[in-house]
């Protein structure tokens, strides 16, 4: 007899939502035995098949081999001009979009008998009952993962002005001439970076410095980089007003006690994401959140009430598709096997898919300067690198950070070219506390970028341009 089934309830486990976090807690709770009901009000996959890594990633793919079909390093091949059709490559980015919406999220609804889906909103009305529309469902075990949204700044205006968010810019059928992208987060500079490729004169403008969560050698490395690539970068400027002006926006700026005006075809928020928790009345299930509105949870995904778990971007944790399926299978194991497996974060592979990738695990200076921690670095240019060398192609840079005094890895944090390959390697390196020496004797392939690890490890030691080739 299955000691957490009861009778009273028309399902076993409520889902708001249906993205990543959603059906990874679906599926576990299936294997588990229970009845499903997925509720969600918008289109099913969530917001990174539909609007967010998927289309995004296909469409950088797109501007970066338009790029190096003409940019070629190689003196005895010609350049091209590639023509751009721009409403072609959006149509091929919908039909991907629908493929693995229906591979990655229907198929498995199809597959599963015990998981019923609904459209609607789900509100709570206490914390065993959603309404949703006219119906009352009653559960034992409900999940919040209803992802984030967009946040939109109070910018005087910006109420009478047809902007862009990471969605909407995906759903555009024209190129456009002038684009204004306002933030300097990863969102803002891959679709800054594509646009800009794909032929729109490009412009960021950011309150600070772009990557201002990371340090500042990756911060002006990526600043340099993009401006050689034509995008105008505005930091430290802040936008006080945006106005129609005919087809075009007009925004008003202000930097170095100056304020001006530039004129764009589209302007792009990118200023962040905030959790969509706002309208599921959790005040009636007495569940808690954070002043943001993030969903508050312990180790094991669950909230305040004993019932109720979250998971995804709901939470005040790393806003990753794979950490949203992570949380969403714990909090399903946990839910009905009675918190047994705590979450861990220690170990979170982030990337930015600009050109080159920006990548990083582990601490940066300043979060180990935050923590008291000594350590020290190194530093290795991709022009050390010999599968660089050869691709003569050497954007970027390997940065490790080893703890003083020891031969432990705590971050690392890449510029190259398909960087984020790398990450693996040093994320085990971080979880099993592999010694960095050991790494650096480890055969790592000739001409292969993992060979920049073994370099990297080297350089805290040696210096790697004394060194012949393939030297331990």
């Amino acid at each position: 007899m299955d000691c957490c089934k009861s009778p009273q309830y028309d399902f076993d486990f409520a889902i708001i939502g249906s993205g990543s976090a959603a059906f990874a807690a679906a599926i576990k709770a299936t294997e588990l035995g229970k009845s499903i009901i997925m509720i969600e009000k918008g289109t099913i996959g969530g917001t990174c098949v539909n609007f967010g890594c998927v289309p995004s990633k296909t469409l950088i793919r797109a501007a970066e081999a338009k790029f190096k079909a003409e940019q070629i390093h190689f003196e005895g091949l010609s350049s091209a001009k590639i023509k751009v059709d721009f409403k072609k490559l959006v149509e091929e980015k919908d039909q991907l979009v629908e493929s693995l919406q229906i591979g990655k999220y229907q198929s498995v609804l199809d597959k599963n008998p015990n998981i019923k889906l609904i459209s609607g909103e789900a509100k709570f009305s206490d914390q065993h009952h959603l309404n949703v529309g006219d119906q009352i469902i009653s559960v034992q075990k409900i999940l919040i993962s209803t992802g984030s949204e967009s946040v939109i700044p109070p910018i005087a205006g910006i109420e009478n002005v047809p902007y862009l968010t990471s969605k909407t810019a995906f759903e555009l059928q024209e190129l456009p001439e002038t684009l204004a992208v306002i933030g300097g987060g990863y969102i803002a500079l891959e679709i800054a970076q594509m646009f800009s490729r794909l032929g729109t004169k490009v412009t960021i403008v950011q309150r600070s410095e772009i990557l201002f969560q990371e340090d500042d050698d990756a911060s002006a490395w990526m600043t340099n980089y993009l401006r050689t690539e034509g995008i105008e970068i505005l930091n430290h400027t802040s936008v006080k007003e945006i106005n129609k002006s005919g087809d075009n926006v007009l925004v008003n700026l202000f930097k170095d006690e100056e304020s001006f005006s530039k004129s764009f075809s589209k302007i792009l928020i990118a200023t962040g994401r905030k959790p969509n928790t706002k309208n599921l009345c959790l005040e009636l299930a007495r569940v808690k959140t954070n002043t943001d509105g993030s969903i508050m949870v312990n180790e094991f995904g669950q909230t305040n009430i004993e019932n109720i778990y979250a998971a995804g971007d709901v939470l005040a944790t790393p806003a990753l598709v794979y950490v949203a399926a992570y949380e969403g299978n714990l909090a399903a194991e946990n839910a009905f096997t009675g918190n047994s497996r705590a979450s861990n974060y220690d170990v979170v592979p982030w990337v930015i898919f600009s050109d080159p990738q920006i990548a990083g695990i582990g601490l940066n200076e300043s979060q180990a300067k935050a923590k008291g921690i000594e350590y020290d670095i190194s530093l290795l240019e991709l022009s050390n690198v010999p599968r660089a060398i050869a691709a003569r192609d050497t954007r970027g840079f390997i940065k490790l950070l080893r703890q003083t005094g020891t031969d432990r890895l705590i971050g690392a944090r890449i510029i190259a070219p398909e960087g984020a390959e790398l990450l693996m390697e040093l994320s085990l390196m971080i979880r099993y506390q592999l010694p960095i020496s050991e790494i650096a004797k480890e055969l790592h392939p000739y001409l292969t970028l993992s060979e920049a690890v073994k370099l990297a490890a080297q350089t805290f030691d040696k210096d790697v341009k004394s060194l012949s080739c393939c030297a331990v």
